[in-house]
């Protein structure tokens, strides 16, 4: 006769505490050397990015360079560029190179980003590349060592190494 195999039941998290979950001040903040190389690790995949958008561009164009084109083509790529930093904030809070880094993007009340949070913020960081990019060494005198855009548009970028607490009450998965 054989034996019943028991399967236990799958794990439930431990309850968060319900204080913990809406306060942000529990999330720690990504650390300002990581941030700068996602950002230059960002730079080098926005690269690539704008070389594979401007690829249809040219094609759709036949070449063609005038002023009304070039024109185009930069609202094009800022579209692009646009769509793709709100994308990824939206669905993760992450880009690749924040994911690499371990970071996450979130609003200071801790939730995730709304599209129109990742919007303000897409358009404010345009204002913190103004001036040999001002808004970025502005986290070097921040009370909290947040970017410009990251003050104007009211998030936070958060440690999201696996293990870490995040301000939702979550802990980061790898």
């Amino acid at each position: 006769m054989m034996a019943a195999v028991q399967i236990p039941a799958p794990h439930s998290p431990p309850p968060a505490d319900s204080g913990a979950r809406d306060d942000p001040s529990n999330a720690m903040p990504a650390g300002l050397g990581r941030r700068f190389a996602s950002l230059i690790y960002e730079a080098l995949l926005l690269t690539a990015l704008v070389l594979v958008a401007t690829f249809p561009f040219v094609g759709l164009t036949g070449g063609r360079i005038t002023p009304a084109i070039t024109f185009a083509l930069q609202v094009y790529i800022i579209a692009v560029v646009g769509a793709y930093f709100t994308w990824f904030w939206r669905h993760g809070g992450q880009t690749l190179p924040m994911k690499t880094w371990g970071i996450r993007v979130i609003r200071v009340d801790a939730k995730p980003l709304t599209f129109k949070d990742a919007a303000v913020r897409y358009a404010a960081a345009w204002l913190s590349l103004a001036f040999a990019g001002l808004g970025f060494w502005w986290a070097l005198w921040d009370r909290d060592r947040q970017f410009l855009h990251d003050r104007i548009a009211k998030t936070r970028q958060v440690d999201a190494r696996p293990g870490i607490k995040l301000g939702s009450g979550a802990t980061a998965k790898p």
